[in-house]
């Protein structure tokens, strides 16, 4: 039987009157990459506040690699390790003067806190640089180190809060592959938060699909597009020489169309149910005067799977986004061994 490295029921987070997270419940299994998808101030990145301890539930329980987030906050901390949305790093200090900072903080020993700093950096080809200062690295070098800083203590859970924010394309294929490679190698178990479609698909054995505080779906990749794949759903890419904001609002009050988005000034995916949707927005289109040059018929993504179960576009809404409180320690991260906070 495989082991839970994460239990959660009913957990909870208010802010005043927002319910940020709202009683969401799942288990996270040994060695897997959990992820957990959904537009900014949906509840992903406060969820995992709680789960690192960096932040109370308002109410339900979690247990973070057999311990209580609230009751045993230490030992938590003593299992895991955080990669946030921000770099949690030091411009002035070297590359091996941070990665000792941080390490200290764990009460690791100075000769296996060295030996841990060699591994790593040789671990993402980074020993070149190791007595550079971190202010000289590109942003793909710096998240390397960003990410391994949070591997000093070994941690058996890695947290990965939108780990290629920001990042360029090269960078973000970087960092991708180090993601599958702590957790081929290493075997750590890992939760991610992502809004990004393609990214979850590529990591992630299971995704849950947050929205609004809520779990929405759960599941393998693969069966969440099936939830598509199961209905009568058409999903259609049209490429048009005329595309128009009046031809797409033709289509939306059509019986036959779920959702319409216009993607970019030419092209515009309609995704529509029913055995004759297919003539039916073709018909629209073209009754509304649109130049149709090309009509792909996709198959389902995780951004329809979304569409599927909410009706509406994964989008960010950082105006939504629920108050972070400051956390405590230095830059965000975790106190060694057992010390509390």
């Amino acid at each position: 039987m495989e082991n839970n490295m994460i239990e959660v029921a009913g957990l909870t987070k208010r802010f005043r009157n927002l319910v940020a997270v709202d009683h969401i419940n799942f288990d996270v299994k040994e060695g897997e990459i959990f992820g957990f998808l959904g537009p900014n101030g949906a509840g992903k990145s406060t969820t995992i506040r709680m789960l690192c301890t960096l932040s109370k539930p308002t109410d339900g329980t979690a247990r973070v690699a057999g311990h209580d987030i609230v009751k045993e906050d230490g030992k938590v901390r003593e299992k895991i390790g955080l990669v946030s949305e921000k770099m949690i790093m030091y411009n002035d200090l070297k590359a091996r003067e941070n990665l000792r900072l941080f390490g200290k903080l764990y009460d690791i020993p100075k000769d296996a806190l060295e030996k841990r700093i060699d591994e790593l950096l040789q671990f993402v080809h980074m020993e070149k640089w190791a007595d550079t200062r971190i202010g000289t690295f590109s942003t793909g070098m710096k998240q390397r180190i960003n990410v391994i800083r949070a591997l000093v203590n070994q941690p058996r859970i890695l947290f990965l809060d939108e780990p290629t924010l920001g990042l360029d394309p090269q960078s973000t294929s970087e960092v991708r592959e180090l993601i599958r490679k702590i957790n081929s190698e290493n075997k750590t178990t890992m939760i991610l938060t992502t809004h990004m479609m393609i990214e979850a698909d590529m990591l992630c054995d299971r995704i849950g699909i947050i929205d609004r505080g809520k779990i929405v779906a759960l599941d393998t990749p693969a069966n969440l597009k099936k939830m598509v794949n199961g209905t009568d759903t058409t999903i259609l890419e049209f490429e048009m020489a005329n595309l128009t904001p009046s031809i797409v609002q033709a289509l939306r009050p059509l019986p036959c169309v779920r959702s319409v988005v216009q993607e970019d000034e030419s092209h515009m995916k309609v995704s529509a149910t029913g055995d004759d949707c297919f003539d039916q927005v073709i018909d629209a289109v073209r009754k509304n005067g649109g130049k149709i040059k090309t009509v792909k018929n996709l198959e389902p993504s995780l951004e329809d799977v979304f569409l599927h179960i909410t009706g509406r576009q994964v989008r960010d809404s950082v105006a939504d986004k629920a108050p972070m409180p400051r956390p405590h320690g230095p830059a965000g991260g975790f106190g060694g061994g057992g010390r509390g906070r």
